[in-house]
């Protein structure tokens, strides 16, 4: 059963190993306020503890339309830069966190929900889904890291002229631009993001941890650097009790081999 948390902003299920959080203000179209954000903030902290991945989605028709303005008009500069800062660290909860998170997009994936959902590891939309960085038709600037990281996974140029002209992609423009990894029908983007999160659950829970945490700093690196870091990463992972153990059941085939498609 889902369990509301923190005043209803959340919901929050255990699954087998998977945590399924679930955005749960759909009048607002699921806009993120601050008490939302330590809402989710709470969730993840408990989903680290108990669960081996997790997954994010929204009630109702969206995923979420992005910040409350309602409540951000309100703020002087100061307390704008320390509510920005804030979700900069509980965003970084989820991805540099200690498990896989897989985001379930339907409808908006507006401003804070495309940011929100770049935080995650492996994006999942339907083809209601929407994306949108509207910040500046509202004279504002992203604030929840979607400079860094919406960026970095669709490239400035796109971000750019999303922001300028208030363009919209469709879920189909997403997944040729990067922004999910994985497109299916109406309705089936949380049926997916669970298979691809016990999946990911199913792994060795050390080498889940270096994919999340070492990929991207490789990726920052210069080419010496990160090679030198795969190296310290996967003679790290590979004695491993887990994987020893993981390692000779494969070769003695007790364990499945990949499902190679068979060529035409």
């Amino acid at each position: 059963m889902n369990k509301v948390v923190d005043g209803g902003f959340v919901t929050y299920e255990l699954d087998g190993d998977v945590a399924v959080i679930g955005l749960n203000r759909p009048q607002k179209r699921n806009a993120i306020s601050d008490a939302f954000v330590e809402a989710i903030a709470e969730a993840v902290m408990r989903a680290e503890s108990e669960a081996k991945a997790g997954v994010i989605f929204g009630h109702g028709d969206h995923f979420c339309a992005g910040l409350d303005l309602a409540e951000h008009v309100k703020k002087t500069p100061f307390e704008g830069v320390r509510g920005s800062r804030r979700w900069h660290t509980v965003f970084a909860m989820i991805e540099h966190g200690a498990i896989p998170w897989v985001s379930a997009l339907h409808g908006a994936v507006v401003g804070g929900g495309l940011e929100l959902a770049s935080s995650t590891h492996i994006r999942v939309a339907d083809r209601t889904a929407f994306f949108a960085l509207p910040e500046g038709q509202r004279g504002i600037f992203v604030g929840g890291g979607g400079s860094v990281r919406a960026a970095r996974l669709m490239g400035a140029a796109r971000m750019t002229d999303m922001m300028l002209t208030g363009r919209v992609a469709s879920a189909e423009e997403a997944e040729r631009w990067n922004l999910i990894q994985y497109l299916v029908e109406p309705g089936e983007a949380r049926t997916r993001a669970m298979e691809l999160a016990k999946s990911a659950a199913s792994n060795a829970e050390l080498s889940n941890f270096a994919i999340i945490h070492a990929l991207p700093r490789i990726q920052d690196m210069a080419k010496e650097d990160g090679l030198f870091v795969e190296s310290l990463m996967a003679s790290f992972t590979a004695t491993s009790p887990e994987a020893e153990e993981r390692l000779r059941a494969f070769l003695e085939k007790r364990t499945k081999r990949l499902n190679i498609p068979e060529k035409d």
